[in-house]
């Protein structure tokens, strides 16, 4: 019997591009959102054992708050500043439009979320999600609409470039984390009269390490995932859309992810004869922040140097900002996802394995022209919120509050009750009250 070849309609082929493309989407933004659990582990690592339930519960509103208002107001926003008029996700005609805006969302939860990790230990949380309300709706927004949205920055006929959101995401999000550490000040006994550093360590290494690794696993979705479309259906006929390149944005991904932890490693035990886990792990993801605006035009080698450069600048940016700004940066977000973002945007040009559009000089300038603006922006916006917070009082829990922890001030909870009975010291000297139970209420209820 001789099968005749299947005829397939351009409608049928259409369909099927849709349903795949849909289908990447979806996983991928599923991918991104899992990337929560590994900030929620990496941060509840780092800070004191007596406020891990409130960074939880930071990471649980960010996304919850936060997703929300980008859902009514924020996307509207990013079109409006972007051209597009006043367009919010609830008035898409289309349910599958819906797609695209859960694609975005999950990057702005993640510009969001990283600005927890550098206020830890101090922040009131109605002061934390007032933040995170903004971002989502304004802040973040007008960084996505003068970028993504409208492709306003641009020189020399060459255009801004950041595939995956290295600055504007991860660049933007560090930078907002060091200008609402810097407004709020340092935890309690963090530094000396002198200007001496104390070092207040992190309660899991553990939690720091896992927390790391998921983040790792989805940033496949972050970057890989920005190749958004499998297939596209040009003049009657199938073809790859961005995964025509996708195998380039893997690859890159996973070289400077790898070249980021070598690259802290090498710094770390140049400066100090031993090689810190914590160092080798913010490495690794510094790495990948570098990489994430460029993964898509950037030779092996590049990845290499882009990679290795964001991890080696990891302990030098972050002793600089610990000891000479006097910054507390409790998860060192700004030498991850700053400074790192900031590096990869920059070479560009340099590490294409094409010449860009326009020349290397004005490809360049155009990435320094975006980078000044989303970080201009960042700054002033932030400084703003957590400045008028601050002004009445209503940025930083009390010092009471700070000794005693977040989890019982903020939450009533504590997050490892069966390490003591009664009044407890906690380990830097904070007392727990022996009526705080883990539910929330206390013995007598």
């Amino acid at each position: 019997m001789v099968l005749e070849p299947l005829q397939t309609s351009p409608e049928t082929l259409e369909t099927l591009v849709t349903g795949v493309n849909l289908l990447w989407v979806l996983v991928v933004t599923f991918l991104i959102f899992f990337m929560h659990a590994g900030f929620a582990m990496l941060e509840a690592g780092q800070v004191r054992s007596k406020n891990v339930a409130n960074q939880l519960t930071k990471n649980l509103l960010t996304w919850s708050v936060g997703v929300s208002v980008f859902f009514v107001i924020g996307a509207g926003v990013s079109s409006l500043v972007g051209g597009g008029g006043f367009s919010p996700a609830f008035v898409a005609e289309n349910p599958n439009d819906w797609v695209g805006w859960l694609f975005g969302a999950v990057f702005a939860m993640t510009a969001a979320t990283i600005v927890s990790g550098a206020v830890a230990g101090r922040a009131k949380l109605r002061a934390y999600v007032t933040y995170t309300f903004l971002l989502a709706a304004v802040i973040y927004p007008v960084v996505t609409g003068i970028t993504w949205a409208g492709a306003y920055i641009s020189f020399g006929g060459a255009a801004f470039h950041d595939f995956a959101g290295g600055m504007i995401v991860h660049g933007m999000g560090g930078i907002a984390g060091l200008t609402a550490a810097y407004v709020l000040g340092p935890r309690m006994g963090r530094y000396n009269e002198d200007g001496s550093v104390n070092v207040i360590p992190g309660h899991s290494l553990t939690f720091a390490v896992l927390g790391t690794l998921i983040l790792a696993f989805g940033w496949y979705g972050f970057n890989v995932g920005t190749a958004a479309s499998v297939f596209v259906f040009t003049d009657g006929s199938l073809q790859l859309g961005a995964f025509s390149y996708v195998g380039r944005v893997a690859m890159t991904t996973t070289i400077a992810m790898a070249a980021g932890a070598i690259g802290a490693a090498g710094v770390a035990w140049a400066k100090t004869g031993k090689v810190d886990t914590l160092y080798v792990a913010n490495g690794l993801l510094a790495g990948l922040v570098g990489i994430t605006a460029i993964p898509d035009t950037t030779s092996w080698w590049g990845a290499f140097l882009v990679g290795g450069l964001a991890g080696a600048q990891l302990p030098i940016v972050f002793s600089f900002i610990e000891k000479r700004l006097q910054i507390d940066d409790v998860c060192a977000v700004f030498p991850v996802h700053g400074s790192a973002g900031v590096l990869g945007t920059l070479m560009f040009p340099f590490v294409a394995a094409e010449a860009p559009a326009g020349g290397i000089v004005n490809a360049f300038i155009a990435q320094v022209i975006g980078v000044v603006a989303i970080a201009a922006w960042t700054i002033v916006a932030t400084a703003a919120v957590w400045g008028v917070l601050k002004a009445i009082g209503q940025a930083r829990v009390t010092p009471e509050h700070e000794q005693e922890g977040l989890d019982v001030s903020e939450h009533g909870v504590e997050t490892y009750p069966e390490f003591g009975s009664g009044e407890s010291v906690v380990a830097d000297g904070g007392m727990v009250s022996e009526n705080v139970r883990t539910d929330g209420g206390s013995k007598d209820d």
